[in-house]
């Protein structure tokens, strides 16, 4: 009965325009059915959503294709809507009603919020949408903003990022039927127990964006990734350290470049570990290419995490020596700081971070520049002796 009220409320919360019960609604409940749809254009959009699924390497059971195949081809359209929604909400993280007049209401679905250390996870969207709104559903959170030159008590509660999936086969915009689904992916920098904000919008132009903006609040519990350790070697077979591009099957970096602090950069799509570096990574499949520098030859791999991944090997290879004859590779100007990569070229990167780099990209000299703006900072690294570094 409880959840019949709250589905009550909710609704005609929105149909009055009353955007601050949602606060109220953050807990996971059955999603209210919507009736009324026409059968074929749902059923064309659900086709699309289980192909986007596939894709995204979070496919419906088998069990659940089936079932949704039989219900396309019911005769009985409000029998076959029913039963389609049965099938999809209990993926639903979340559910929207949009009002004729475009007011907005969130609420939970009954999907588990359980989550991945450094890696991705995929839900489902409800859209209820009276209004008939074919603008661009956008979610955002605070919890999701970056962590690249973010102050420091700031960085614990950036722990998120969101992403809406609108590419193909998915259309990045609302139908306008009164009912669809879309995909929400989530990416948790952090293991452990954690709350995230999130805003839905659905702005159309010249229009008052107050009235079509909702809030809401959910709790999330993100499971531990693998820890994986890399072994790295030289052509020669001594340990070193290697550039490492990481790329899932749907072409997502890892670890994030919006949540890397130092040594790693966020406007950098490698990372650099040496020998004996533990890696953090979720259950799955990815394409490793491993580099060191422009006289290496980068290398391919893929490489499946599972329960029994514990430790890697990777061998770098070289196409040209030109140190042997002496001939040596380096870069003398690399900006310490006041690149424009930073916002407040204050600080900069220490020697420690900045040597992995130049050793993961076999550069035998590398010379740190100092400046105005970060000489304060730097000048510590200038203290007339041989740094350790």
């Amino acid at each position: 009965m409880s959840k019949v009220i709250s589905r009550a409320v909710a609704r005609l919360g929105a149909f009055a325009g009353v955007g601050a019960l949602t606060a109220c609604l953050t807990g996971a409940a059955e999603l209210p059915p919507v009736r009324h749809v026409e059968l074929q254009p749902l059923v064309a959009q659900v086709t699309r959503l289980q192909d986007a699924l596939d894709y995204l390497g979070a496919p419906l059971a088998a069990g659940e294709h089936a079932a949704l195949a039989e219900a396309a081809k019911m005769s009985d359209a409000g029998r076959a809507t029913a039963r389609i929604q049965e099938i999809l909400d209990p993926h639903c993280l979340f559910g929207v009603l949009l009002n004729p007049a475009m007011r907005m209401n969130v609420y939970r679905g009954p999907a588990a919020p359980d989550l991945v250390e450094q890696g991705w996870r995929v839900f489902l969207i409800k859209v209820e949408n009276h209004a008939g709104s074919t603008a661009v559903l956008q979610v955002s959170s605070p919890n999701a903003q970056r962590m690249y030159n973010a102050e420091a008590g700031a960085m614990p509660a950036r722990w998120l990022e969101v992403g809406m999936f609108s590419s193909q086969p998915m259309l990045p915009n609302l139908s306008g039927l009164p009912l669809e689904y879309r995909i929400i992916q989530l990416y948790s920098r952090d293991a452990g127990r954690r709350s995230a904000r999130f805003e839905f919008s659905a702005p159309t132009g010249g229009q008052d964006q107050g009235g079509v903006k909702n809030e809401i609040g959910v709790n999330f519990e993100a499971k531990p990734a693998r820890a994986v350790t890399f072994r790295v070697s030289d052509e020669k077979g001594q340990p070193t350290i290697a550039s490492f591009l990481i790329k899932d099957r749907q072409g997502r970096v890892y670890p994030s470049p919006a949540k890397r602090i130092a040594p790693d950069f966020a406007f950098h799509h490698q990372v650099y570990r040496g020998d004996g570096d533990v890696m953090k990574l979720p259950d799955g499949t990815y394409v490793i290419e491993v580099s060191r520098g422009p006289e290496s030859l980068p290398q391919t791999t893929t490489l499946a995490v599972n329960a029994r991944t514990t430790t890697v090997e990777f061998r770098t290879a070289r196409w040209i020596d030109p140190s042997a004859s002496g001939w040596w590779s380096g870069d003398h100007h690399i900006h310490a700081a006041g690149c424009s990569h930073y916002e407040k070229p204050t600080e900069g990167v220490r020697a420690e971070d900045m040597i992995r780099h130049t050793t993961g990209e076999d550069l035998k000299v590398g010379a740190n520049l100092t400046w105005g703006p970060g000489f304060d900072y730097q000048k510590q690294f200038f203290c007339g002796a041989i740094d350790q570094v």
